[in-house]
């Protein structure tokens, strides 16, 4: 798993590495559920495999080293003391985030030795155990809204040796009692980053938050510092991965339905431009595009660009045109469809959707243009021809 990590840039030398090279996930995490049932099938099935369990060891193993989440709760309930065997319904109430987000997440902390460390969503209490390791127990809080999950944690971790504060409680007051902290990390995405734990960072200190809006398709990291004279600065980075949101936060999500639509629902206007849609890492860019319309999701699992606002029910889909490009030339042996190609577009090269390229290269939209151009017909692409 660390190898891994390391290989996709997620890790970095250093104390995060060497814990996570030692950190025994199966006493964290010792269950875990696994989702049987398939797409779109209600109730869904779920089985509870537990690491005590022989049978389990194998398939539990490839979960906890993955890399991949860890489904550890179901509809909020406690979890020690559960029995393993199948479920049906509800839902996953909380899970270990993906390896990948939490390590990066946490070098980018930079945790270092008696640092005062505030984990807020304890889940399975990785970040804690690190934290831990890292930092030293006697300086961690970790805080969740649910007593179940921070009993668990307070258990698992005491088996690995450590003892943090567990407390209960609510993520964004923070735990002023314990405070000021060096380090606060927030393991959920929020909505704004809340003022209660900007209050409580300590000169030098550092907090760590994901941001996101009612879509989760482009979300952020909130940076923010509280310099040694007392200051605070802030930095909001567009990002590939965050965080789950957290409670209270409801996030649409595009249904089969709006996606199939889409898909085949023809279009009420359309634009035509030779400049390409944003790429994907203008992450900023898409993330102000989110916050200053609201209600826009992206389709990530579609071919080309796709963006839909279930709120409405308006989509918007971007896709290349075929095309082709022709080299037209006076020769005297050239074929007799390349001459009809250059004689056509030589009569209409004022047409504005033709683009020559100044060595007698041409572009147009594979075939609806240039039938067009030769049958004087209306283009059905482009609606009239506009050839006089």
């Amino acid at each position: 798993m660390v190898a891994r990590l390391e290989a996709s840039g997620d890790l970095r030398p250093g104390p995060v590495r060497e814990t996570l090279l030692v950190l025994r996930r199966e006493v964290l995490m010792p269950q875990s559920y696994m989702r049987r049932s398939a797409d779109g099938e209600n109730p869904r099935r779920w089985d509870l495999l537990d690491w005590e369990v022989p049978q389990d060891r194998e398939e539990l193993q490839k979960v906890l080293y993955g890399g991949a989440s860890v489904l550890v709760q179901r509809d909020g309930e406690p979890l020690l003391g559960r029995a393993r065997g199948s479920r049906s319904g509800a839902s996953i109430t909380s899970v270990s985030t993906v390896t990948g987000v939490t390590a990066s997440l946490l070098d980018e902390l930079d945790l270092r030795p008696r640092q005062r460390v505030l984990d807020v969503g304890t889940g399975a209490g990785v970040t804690a155990a690190v934290a831990c390791q890292v930092c030293g127990d006697q300086g961690v809080v970790t805080l969740d809204r649910d007593r179940h999950l921070t009993q668990a944690a307070a258990a698992r971790l005491a088996d690995l040796g450590f003892r943090p504060e567990a407390v209960c409680g609510a993520g964004d007051e923070g735990c002023p009692a314990r405070a000021p902290f060096d380090r606060i990390f927030v393991s959920y995405a929020v909505a704004s980053v809340p003022p209660a734990l900007v209050e409580q960072l300590a000169p030098g200190g550092r907090l760590l938050v994901h941001v996101t809006s009612v879509s989760p398709s482009w979300p952020a990291l909130a940076v923010v510092e509280r310099t040694l004279d007392g200051h605070v600065q802030a930095e909001l980075r567009a990002v590939e991965f965050a965080h789950r949101a957290g409670h209270g936060l409801e996030q649409i999500w595009p249904t089969e339905g709006f996606r199939q639509r889409i898909t085949a629902e023809p279009a009420t206007w359309t634009q035509r431009s030779m400049l390409p849609p944003p790429a994907d890492t203008d992450r900023g860019l898409w993330l102000a595009a989110d916050h200053l319309l609201g209600g826009p999701v992206r389709d990530f699992g579609a071919e080309n660009l796709v963006i839909g606002a279930p709120g409405c029910g308006s989509w918007l889909r971007a896709e290349p045109l075929q095309s082709e490009n022709v080299c037209c030339t006076g020769a005297a042996n050239i074929s007799a469809r390349a001459r009809a190609n250059r004689t056509t577009l030589s009569n209409e090269f004022s047409e504005p959707r033709t683009i020559n390229h100044l060595t007698e290269w041409w572009h147009w939209p594979y075939g609806d243009r240039h039938r067009a151009l030769q049958t004087k017909q209306p283009a059905t692409l482009y609606g009239p021809a506009e050839i006089p």
